[in-house]
């Protein structure tokens, strides 16, 4: 049979205030054509559909088409939750979708083996099993031995470690008869992470040796650059189908496509996604970030996103008001669109140890101390100035801590 392993969606993403709905569009719209093509049986999406817990109306709409057209498809799926999902949101239609061949796991279930899934052909013989694990919370973790007092990361990971060891042991039973296959949304220890991970969920990295050798394949979700685990070419990390941040702007985006035969593995083959759009970074002078965006053209059917860094001495006041009127000039064009912008003055490329000495322990000083301290060596500001500046900054603290 088979298999395609993606993860991450994050449907509803915004990326500097700019929707990212356009794109992931066209890649579900590609998926879609994809499984059509390749005669897919079974799609495994590995947790973080949505972006945030109540997704948008339209985000929920586009996510039930895709599992319309899907169904159309004659293809099966399992859909797990994320931890930027709600349990609820995801679980809603569960039971409606089981009759469309579409598992959805919002959350851990009780008991534990529920996560298992028997995945049946069209002529109702048993496929491939699948351990069905969603992201688990501490909540779902401590209830699995709540005896035990270590540790709270440690906890964690010996909770993961008991809860696939769980599935391991009732899916053992159909080894060498089917494929057995797990899912997971977790941080597993050795992975490259990006910057649109804002949320890594518990924190602690778990080992690799929490998938046993009952399982032939891991389809992992929860890091958003594509890789290999443990150097195990049958554990891995699909990636997010789309760039969610700068700092994927040079990974190559993919869906994994796993060949099983005989109960085994026969292969695994790596699916680039279409790339619709660029990130690019442009940094110089200004005179330099001007020319480069002058020549720019674009070669992808979206329009790229920028971020600019402008490079200069010293601070000034006309540098930035120039900068402010060259974006602007910017903003009717189908090329390309800048996103944010950076100033890197190098008389102000001070290290904390530079302002408050290598004894004192930032975190432990009061905002308006290190507010003070930080207006000290701004040599540009007159005293006037620094004191509204003070008085500003206060209100600002004020305003925040009555709202908190």
């Amino acid at each position: 049979m088979k298999i395609l392993h993606t993860a991450d969606w994050h449907l509803g993403k915004m990326l500097h205030k700019q929707s990212l709905a356009t794109e992931m569009l066209s890649f579900l719209n590609w998926l879609l054509s994809y499984i059509k093509e390749e005669e897919v049986d079974l799609l495994l999406v590995s947790g973080d559909v949505f972006d945030i817990a109540n997704p948008s109306s339209k985000d929920r709409e586009n996510y039930f088409h895709f599992l319309s057209e899907l169904h159309q498809l004659g293809t099966q799926s399992i859909f797990t939750g994320g931890n930027h999902d709600s349990i609820g949101v995801l679980n809603a239609p569960a039971e409606l979708l089981s009759y469309m061949g579409i598992t959805v796991i919002g959350g851990a279930t009780d008991p534990i083996i529920d996560e298992v899934i028997e995945i049946k052909d069209k002529d109702g013989a048993l496929a491939a099993v699948v351990a069905a694990v969603p992201f688990l919370r501490d909540k779902d973790l401590r209830r699995i031995d709540q005896n035990k007092q270590t540790d709270r990361r440690e906890a964690i990971r010996e909770g993961m470690k008991l809860h696939y060891q769980i599935l391991s042991d009732h899916c053992a039973k159909y080894k060498g008869k089917v494929p057995v296959l797990a899912m997971g949304h977790l941080y597993a220890k050795g992975a490259s992470v990006s910057e649109s991970e804002r949320d890594i969920g518990n924190q602690s990295a778990i080992s690799a040796d929490i998938f046993t050798d009952v399982f032939d394949y891991v389809a992992l979700g929860h890091i958003h650059r594509p890789q290999i685990v443990a150097k195990n070419e049958c554990f891995r990390y699909s990636g997010s189908p789309i760039a969610l941040s700068f700092s994927e702007k040079a990974d190559e985006k993919c869906v994994l496509l796993i060949e099983t035969k005989d109960a085994e593995v026969t292969k695994i083959k790596t699916v680039p996604v279409p790339k619709r759009r660029k990130l690019v970074r442009l940094v110089g002078s200004y005179e330099e970030v001007s020319k480069k965006l002058e020549n720019y053209k674009s070669e992808h059917a979206l329009p790229d996103f920028i971020e600019l860094l402008f490079k200069a001495p010293t601070f000034s006041h006309s540098l930035i008001m120039d900068v402010e009127a060259l974006i602007m000039s910017y903003q009717d064009q189908d090329e390309f669109v800048i996103l944010k912008h950076a100033f890197d003055f190098e008389e102000n490329s001070k290290k904390v140890n530079d302002y408050f000495g290598s004894d004192v322990q930032i975190e432990e000083m009061k905002p308006e101390d290190i507010f003070g301290t930080k207006l000290i060596g701004e040599e540009t500001l007159e005293e006037a100035q620094k004191t509204k500046l003070k008085e500003l900054f206060r209100e600002v603290l004020v305003d925040i801590q009555q709202n908190d």
